[in-house]
This record gives structure tokens, sequence and C-alpha cells, in this order.
């Protein structure tokens, strides 16, 4: 206790004083730690905001569309919008729609084959906007406590080096490096724990957002198919 009352007394063991104490491979492993927790809450707040505006999109959208509207007038109405989600992929059926039929569509599998084709690649765009950035999460939750295990090695290293230099194995030598390492694997254990829940939460949202228009993507396609043999029958049938 003696000797713990004269580190206490002789060092200052404030995160701040350990900070500026601690060696130079050290301050940059906690620059970059704490870099890397600031990315992670601009991440986390981000994508909280970007699920909560595409949940109430989706909400909207279905209430709409299965309001019973003409999908020919829901179409103008959304044709000329910055369009996401479910709405993007109604209009890009729609446009595939018009034009094949624009251009006098024949064949109702190739119609089919082609706006199935232009909503599978509406949804892969919507669902890869939906995991951006979701790696860096990834990536920071792996990787940050082993970067802060790195800087803890090293500070213990220095610890040694210090004992060896003042031959002395006095706490008051030994304290400050174990302080400052110990404060490397505390940083990084800060940036990693939030990164790792908000990956595995946002995750879970972006596979239900996409799980939510692969649904609407099939059911729109049924309704377009019941469709087409409405409209191309009678022309087969008078060629």
């Amino acid at each position: 206790m003696e000797q713990l009352g004269a580190v206490a007394a002789t060092h200052d063991v404030s995160l701040w004083a350990l900070f500026m104490q601690a060696g130079l491979i050290v301050k940059l492993v906690m620059i970059g730690l704490l870099g890397a927790s600031v990315w992670t809450w601009a991440i986390v707040i981000d994508k909280a905001i970007s699920f909560n505006k595409a949940r109430r999109q989706f909400d909207q959208f279905e209430q709409v569309f299965w309001s019973g509207q003409s999908l020919e007038e829901l179409y103008r109405t959304l044709a000329e919008r910055n369009n996401s989600g479910l709405s993007a992929i109604f209009v890009a059926a729609m446009r595939e729609w018009k034009k094949s039929f624009e251009r006098g569509a024949r064949s109702p599998i190739g119609l089919q084959m082609r706006i199935d084709r232009a909503m599978d690649v509406t949804l892969a765009r919507e669902s890869e906007a939906f995991g951006s950035r979701l790696g860096s999460l990834a990536t920071i939750g792996s990787a940050g406590p082993f970067i802060g295990l790195f800087g803890t090695v090293v500070g213990i290293m220095t610890s040694f080096q210090a004992i060896a230099g003042s031959k002395s194995t006095n706490l008051a030598v030994v304290a400050p490096g174990i302080a400052e390492a110990l404060l490397a694997t505390a940083i990084g254990l800060v940036a990693a724990i939030p990164a790792v829940i908000a990956y595995n939460r946002f995750s879970g949202e972006a596979g239900k957002l996409s799980s939510r228009m692969e649904g609407f993507a099939d059911e729109f396609s049924a309704i377009l198919s019941r469709q087409i043999d409405e409209k191309l029958q009678p022309r087969q049938a008078a060629e």
C-alpha cells in the first residue's frame, strides 16, 4: 500500500497523462483505435437513420401499392423521383414493361424474363446499399482487440526495458508502462465491442429488408405475369 501511495503521489495516472507518457508506437495504436471508434459510431448513427427511413418508406409504398391504385398511375407518380427499396424495384419492372410493349413485344416468356432481370438487378443494387460499410464494422470488431493487444505488448516491453535500465523492480518503475499497456487494450475493446454489436444488429436488419424486397419482387412478378397473359394472348390469337 505504501508503494501504491508513492506511485500515485509521484506519477499522474489520469487517462490523458497515461497517453502522453506512452511511447510513440503505443500512442499511434491508441490514436488509430480512437479513430476507429469514432468511425464506428458514425456508421452506427448513419445506419440507424437509414434503416428507420427505409422501413417507413417500405410501409408507405406497400400501403399505396396494395390500396388498389392503378399500376400505371403509381408508375407515373414515381417515375421521375429518386426511388429506393421497393419503389425502385417497382419502377424498374414497370419501365421494362412499358418499353417492351411500346416495341411490340410478342413473346410472354421473353418479356417475363426481361422484367425479372430488371428487378433482380435493382434488388441486388438496393441490397448492396443496405450492406454498405457493414464490412468496416466487422473489420473493427475483429481487429480492434488484437491491435490493442499489440499496444499492450509494446507497453509491457517498454516496462521491462525500464526495469533492466534502472536495475530495479520497484513498482514506481513498472507501473507507468503497465498502465499504458492496459490503456491500449481498453481502447481496443471500446472500439471493438460496439462495432461487433452494431454489425450483428445491422446485418440482421439488412437481411430482413432484403428478404422483404425479394418477397415483393416475387409477388409483383406474378402480378405482371398475369397482366402479360391478358395482353399478349388476344394479340397472338388474332395473328
